[in-house]
């Protein structure tokens, strides 16, 4: 459990911060439209924060643990296909990847 939870930790900082940068950036702006989701941009940042928040929560209780890993793979999901319909290089495909990856593990291993 200590490595899910330092993992968990480590993936609650990432999110946290991605999520408030896609709320207030500029360049998030520019990122959702090119992606053709300005519409979207708001939701994700919120629920970046959300989930963020909630791995942290899952340290003491592991159902939202694993619903909050759960979803931010899930998100990191949709952000590859994104990534991968406008033509991204792989390079920029890594970040998702790993924190899908990631977050996938955590979901897997909470409550364990």
């Amino acid at each position: 459990m200590k490595w899910t939870a330092a993992l968990a930790v480590a993936s609650s900082i990432a999110f946290i911060g991605y999520g408030v940068h896609c709320l207030v950036s500029p360049s998030m702006r520019a990122e959702f439209e090119r992606f053709g989701l300005p519409h979207l941009r708001v939701l994700t940042g919120v629920l970046e924060v959300a989930a963020g928040a909630g791995l942290i929560v899952g340290l003491w209780w592991p159902l939202a643990l694993r619903v909050s890993a759960g979803g931010l793979a899930l998100l990191m999901a949709c952000a590859l296909v994104a990534r991968w319909r406008v033509g991204d290089p792989w390079s920029a495909l890594v970040p998702a990847f790993v924190l899908l990856v990631l977050n996938a593990w955590i979901a897997q291993r909470a409550g364990r």
